[in-house]
């Protein structure tokens, strides 16, 4: 796997000077932007302010993308304490600077002017406060006397986060370099809609994908590619992001010969999303694209009972009781393969995927939700939707014997299965876990099974309409 080093150089060093983004479902991005610079010979005092305020500065990148200059960050200082009132108060220690004062007196207002002498500020560096002192007339007071007058912004503050740079040329010249560099702030997932008709296994799926910005920078007219995958990432303690979040939906109406709204392809050892045209993401913004759109896809819908669900092969184990269970709850599932022939064929990112069926009057009601996982092309789909109303399962041992001395185990179950459903006859897949030990055989059966696994059995039984079905086997273990 790449370092992130790596994925920083090929994300922040392609041939544009438009900003650009790669945001990663990690919290956290690679941003892309222009630094216009007019440089001498040697070394230059530069200030750049356009980073976001969530930048890590030790991944900072700066290079001419002409290669015309050979730049050098000789030296390096990040400053993320912008201008505030308790900031200034601090800077004007010891002084004496006007504190506006209103008050009401015989129902007028009256504006004064109070000097006052800032012993201390109350601000703490990093964040914090305490309370200031301030001197009025002579005495002491904890709180300010009003609204504070600097006669100025101090000889030592920035009005946002800001690089001061001491950088290194080459020759002089004035040309727009191209600055990348990691942040935090940024963030996207996906999530899907898979719409059902009344009847039937073939389905519409849409997928959405969603970004969020809570950098502290807009992104004017950006470049946006997502980059889906388990990236190797240090992350630093999360911090709640403040203020308000603005919704904008900027999905384009589905049209068969439109171009795709969002391309894909792999990417090193990952999958990389691209936003056709260029968008701006405001700070405190979520914006959603679509990007996968599939009609007539085959999802099966799968019912299975599981009726000692949580029971697994832990070693040799005569208890009789153990595996016991009153479960009678059956599953719902849907099944889809990510394929081509299926309509789909897109590597899908990890998300949340909703089901919706439309009813007797083509209503859409919402019928379960689960997540999927990185998917790849051509694997298969399968998730959990909820239990069934109108099928149920009964699960009871019918006989159990144990003998230490030969070291056998026989054990009977029966499972019962019932459909309360008027019309519609179903396969309900009935999975067994043979947990006592890893030898054994089954010695008798109602019904066919297939062997899943080392412990693990299924039958699969067709039952109709208010019918009850009844699945009986043995199994004997040998140690």
């Amino acid at each position: 796997m790449k370092t992130i080093a790596t994925l920083l150089l090929a994300a922040a060093f392609a041939a544009s000077a438009e900003p650009a983004l790669t945001i990663y479902n990690q919290n956290f991005a690679v941003v892309r932007d222009t630094v216009p610079l007019d440089l001498k010979s040697g070394a230059n005092a530069v200030v750049y302010s356009g980073a976001t305020a969530q930048v890590e500065p030790d991944s900072v990148i700066l290079r001419d993308p002409a290669g015309k200059h050979s730049l050098q960050i000789l030296e390096q200082n990040y400053r993320n304490d912008p201008v505030s009132q308790e900031l200034l108060l601090s800077l004007f220690e010891g002084k004496t600077i006007d504190f506006q004062n209103v008050r009401m007196k015989d129902s007028t207002q009256i504006t004064e002017l109070i000097p006052g002498k800032i012993v201390r500020s109350g601000f703490v560096p990093g964040g914090g406060n305490t309370q200031p002192i301030i001197e009025v007339n002579g005495k002491l007071q904890f709180t300010l006397p009003g609204q504070p007058l600097f006669p100025d912004l101090g000889s030592d503050t920035i009005l946002k986060p800001a690089f001061n740079w001491l950088l290194q040329s080459d020759h002089p010249g004035a040309f727009d370099a191209e600055v990348g560099y990691i942040t935090g702030g940024f963030d996207w997932s996906a999530s899907y809609n898979l719409v059902s008709p009344e009847k039937g296994d073939y389905c519409d799926l849409v997928g959405w994908i969603t970004m969020n910005n809570n950098s502290g920078k807009t992104f004017d007219n950006a470049k946006i590619k997502l980059l889906a995958g388990d990236v190797n990432k240090i992350q630093p303690p999360i911090v709640a992001p403040m203020g308000g979040v603005r919704m904008l939906k900027a999905a384009m109406a589905y049209d068969e010969a439109a171009a795709p709204a969002v391309t894909e392809k792999a990417f090193d050892e990952f999958h990389l999303y691209s936003i056709a045209r260029p968008t701006t993401l405001h700070d405190h913004e979520t914006k959603q694209v679509e990007f996968v759109h599939a009609e007539k896809m085959y999802a099966p819908t799968i019912y299975v009972y599981d009726g000692a669900t949580g029971y697994q092969f832990y070693g040799l184990n005569y208890d009789q009781g153990y595996g016991q269970s009153d479960n009678k709850k059956i599953i719902v599932q849907r099944e889809f393969k990510n394929a081509e022939t299926n309509q789909l064929g897109i590597a899908l990112p990890a998300g949340k995927l909703r089901f919706y069926r439309r009813d007797s009057d083509g209503q859409l009601q919402f019928v379960g939700e689960n997540t999927i996982d990185h998917t790849p092309r051509n694997e298969t789909i399968r998730v959990t939707t909820g239990n069934s109303f109108d099928l149920v399962g009964e699960r009871k041992q019918t006989n159990f014997r144990v003998d230490t001395s030969e070291k056998w185990i026989d054990e009977t179950f029966e499972i019962k299965l019932r459909n309360r459903k008027k019309t519609d006859a179903v396969e309900i897949r009935v999975v067994e876990h043979l947990y006592r030990w890893s030898n054994w055989n089954i010695t008798a059966k109602s019904d066919n099974f297939e062997k899943k696994d080392a412990q693990t059995i299924e039958f699969r039984i067709p039952v109709k309409p208010d019918e009850e079905k009844t699945v009986t086997y043995t199994v004997h273990y040998s140690w």
